[in-house]
């Protein structure tokens, strides 16, 4: 089985505008939140506890969406013979501080 996982090269293809949506909707809900925690003001603990019980609801949803997206963009690629010989070339010459010929 070792030998099987040395033949596949993990490539994270996750960019910056893959949970930017993610990132907006959930920033749209906090201010929701906040700004009807304001209108609570007249009563600080209520407010403060409709504050903290939206940003605690909405937080997992973050959390999963981040993982899924994250996990989503995780990639098996096979390492080709002469690919894998170039990396281990060019990790021999890094480490031996050399650079590598091409």
């Amino acid at each position: 089985m070792p030998n099987e996982l040395q033949k596949y090269r993990f490539v994270c293809t996750l960019t910056f505008g893959d949970i930017y949506g993610q990132v907006i909707v959930w920033l749209i809900v906090i201010f929701i939140g906040l700004a009807a925690s304001v209108t609570l003001y007249n009563n600080p603990v209520q407010a403060f506890l409709v504050g903290g019980l939206i940003l605690v609801l909405t937080l997992p949803f973050l959390l999963f969406a981040f993982v899924t997206t994250l996990l989503n963009h995780i990639e098996m690629r096979p390492v080709a013979v002469g690919e894998k010989k170039k990396r281990k070339d060019a990790a021999v010459a890094s480490s031996a501080g050399v650079a590598p010929a091409n």
